[in-house]
């Protein structure tokens, strides 16, 4: 992986970690197109990145974080990782080969954006208007709708969340902010175990050279994702998800005509 293609990646995952997108699918297909998406280090990248763009929601929402006089935050997000966890590690070589086959990234991009064209129609009477509200049963079921975007790379992991926090009655900018929330616990998880398998099985791989690209990509990341999510709240609580749903879709379509014509290997 040469530098500008790192850096490239990292700011997808920055505009695209917090939107419900699919930061995943992105950064996947982008490196099947720059023909990356085969070397060991591009799947560590991947996912080490998203732990840099994460530390962003620390920086942006360090009051709530680091608030120790509320236990029950902290609770909250314990329950709702539970499951990502637990499918995490029986879903690990799914992930993996999901991630490599740009049709199925494609058509669940697709998929998903149809779904999003309606989110708003289905949850839109709220009773949940802030954190201290969400109960444990909340965050738990909210973590289950996590649990999709990891059996299915390419839901985006955001949406399913976001979409998880309205069914259960939260308003849309407080499912999208504790979506953020949970990211950082399940990313830092993600990225741990990670570097924890690479470390085990191709040690090689954490040159010097690849260990400077992942901090150059990191630091690239978090920068970009302060500006998204700060971008991201203002839109979402005057348009919704619409405009999303229809950018899936195109974007799926455009996917769609590019692996059937063979420009981009399916």
């Amino acid at each position: 992986m040469e530098i500008f293609q790192a850096i490239i990646l990292a700011i997808i995952e920055g505009i695209t970690e917090f939107l419900p997108v699919s930061s995943t699918g992105h950064m996947a297909l982008t490196s099947a197109i720059m023909d990356i998406n085969k070397e060991p280090f591009t799947k560590l990248y991947e996912i080490v990145i998203q732990f840099g763009a994460i530390l962003s929601v620390v920086v942006l929402y360090w009051k709530k974080f680091f608030d120790f006089r509320k236990f029950s935050f902290y609770i909250k997000l314990l329950l709702a990782i539970i499951p990502a966890l637990a499918f995490g590690a029986l879903f690990k070589h799914h992930i993996e080969e999901i991630l490599g086959k740009p049709l199925v990234i494609a058509l669940i991009l697709l998929i998903g954006g149809i779904l999003l064209l309606f989110v708003d129609k289905w949850f839109n009477k709220p009773v949940v208007l802030k954190e201290d509200d969400i109960t444990n049963k909340h965050a738990f079921i909210i973590g289950l709708y996590q649990v999709l975007a990891i059996v299915f790379p390419g839901l985006s992991r955001s949406a399913a969340t976001i979409i998880g926090g309205m069914q259960q009655k939260l308003s849309r900018p407080l499912a999208a902010e504790f979506s953020f929330y949970l990211a950082v616990p399940t990313m830092m998880a993600a990225t741990v175990k990670s570097l924890y398998d690479v470390y085990k099985e191709t040690p090689e791989v954490l040159s010097t050279n690849n260990l400077n690209t992942l901090i150059i990509g990191s630091i690239t990341a978090f920068i970009v994702a302060i500006l998204a999510i700060r971008f991201f709240i203002s839109f979402l609580q005057k348009h919704g998800f619409r405009l999303f749903g229809w950018y899936r879709i195109i974007i799926g379509i455009i996917l769609l005509a590019l692996i059937l014509t063979g420009y981009i290997k399916s």
